[in-house]
């Protein structure tokens, strides 16, 4: 029989005499399990974060029309890209769910399951047998048993997530290449650092501190410079040897790229689809839009920065060079829907103007903290 083929399951018989009840054919067994993953209730209507359900300006359908009262329109079936083609990105279910409240934050925060489909969308109507698209796999250490409640949350709130890592009290870090991840989200600062040290893009996730707007039409991810998508080889200069030993540094390797940090390689898979609507002559109308916000300043040290990514060629968008100002009155005007960098006080910053950050541990700045750690444990025994 083809794979995928359907056959009837097989009658069954009826009990001889003196034999035992028969038992009910394992393919109803199966029906009546999957009946109960179904979801018990509709999804909620549209409200205001910390209830869970969709916020006002979010992209939380792939048809960003539907409203809240009205029948959500039908759609044509979604079939699962292969891992290797999509753009795949592991969300914990911590950074997904509150699992103590059954409340939905991960598409509160930003990076919505609901935005990425609708760019996913917009990609199958140009490219119906494309399977470059965006892909979510949640990942979980608790046992297979909590999948349950994983799934029908998940049917519950309508999202349209196939597939589970569920390692029963392990660690899910060694599965993610296997999921070809391109990106790994948690609420776990040391499962990111696992996911880095794997050579995988990870970042912590935390919530913002106000509610804000963002666009319908566009996803937009803001990437801090150094240690997120360069490494961090200007940073160690600066902590060395200070501000004007970098600048001069800069200047004399203005043409000598810089090496890659954790989440270059999640940039180049944003661009990758980017490209898939530029050549359509889509440019000003993609639906993903990239932010550099960097402290760097244009004039003694931008050049460099601008230089290695199109030696990679690469880009983003819009480049932003501030000169050591703060970050977070220019990300509450870009609005993104989140935004990476690798010192805290910018992650601080961000969540106080209601942005999403994602803190990367990675680089120079995170060094005094582990080395604090490692002091501190022998006195811990």
């Amino acid at each position: 029989m083809d794979p995928g083929e359907s056959r009837e399951p097989p009658e069954a018989r009826e009990p001889g005499p003196g034999a035992e009840p028969a038992v009910a054919p394992r393919w109803k067994e199966a029906k009546t399990f999957n009946d109960n993953l179904a979801p018990k209730k509709k999804p909620k209507s549209l409200g205001t974060r910390g209830s869970a359900p969709p916020r006002e300006g979010s992209l939380w359908r792939a048809d960003s029309t539907w409203q809240s009262g009205s029948e959500a329109p039908a759609e044509a079936p979604r079939s699962q890209p292969k891992p290797q083609n999509a753009v795949t990105i592991a969300v914990s279910s911590r950074a997904l769910f509150r699992m103590d409240e059954e409340q939905r934050i991960y598409t509160d925060q930003g990076v919505e399951e609901y935005a990425l489909e609708a760019v996913n969308k917009r990609l199958r109507e140009l490219y119906p047998d494309s399977e470059d698209v965006f892909d979510i796999v949640l990942v979980t250490n608790n046992h297979a048993q909590v999948g349950v409640r994983l799934i029908n949350s998940i049917n519950h709130y309508d999202l349209f997530i196939e597939r589970f890592c569920m390692t029963g009290g392990n660690s899910p870090i060694c599965y993610l290449k296997a999921y070809h991840t391109n990106l790994y989200l948690s609420a776990d600062a040391e499962k990111v650092r696992e996911a880095i040290d794997e050579g995988i893009a990870a970042a912590t996730i935390f919530s913002p501190s106000r509610d804000v707007v963002v666009s319908q039409s566009q996803l937009r991810v803001a990437f801090d410079g150094d240690a997120v998508l360069f490494s961090d080889e200007s940073e160690r200069i600066v902590k060395a040897h200070g501000l004007d030993r970098f600048f001069e540094h800069e200047k004399a390797h203005e043409n000598k790229p810089l090496a890659q940090g954790p989440l270059k390689g999640f940039l180049e898979a944003l661009g990758r689809l980017q490209k898939k609507f530029y050549s359509k002559g889509l440019r000003l109308e993609c639906p993903i839009r990239t932010y550099l916000v960097t402290a760097r300043s244009a004039a003694s040290s931008g050049a460099r920065a601008l230089k290695t990514l199109r030696s990679w060629g690469l880009e983003t968008d819009e480049a932003l060079f501030l000169a050591g100002a703060p970050k977070g009155p220019l990300l509450e005007k870009i609005r993104p829907h989140i935004f990476f960098d690798d010192q805290m006080f910018h992650v601080a910053g961000a969540q106080e103007m209601g942005t999403v950050a994602a803190h990367v541990p990675y680089g120079v700045a995170q060094t005094p903290r582990r080395t604090a750690s490692v002091k501190q444990a022998p006195s811990a025994q």
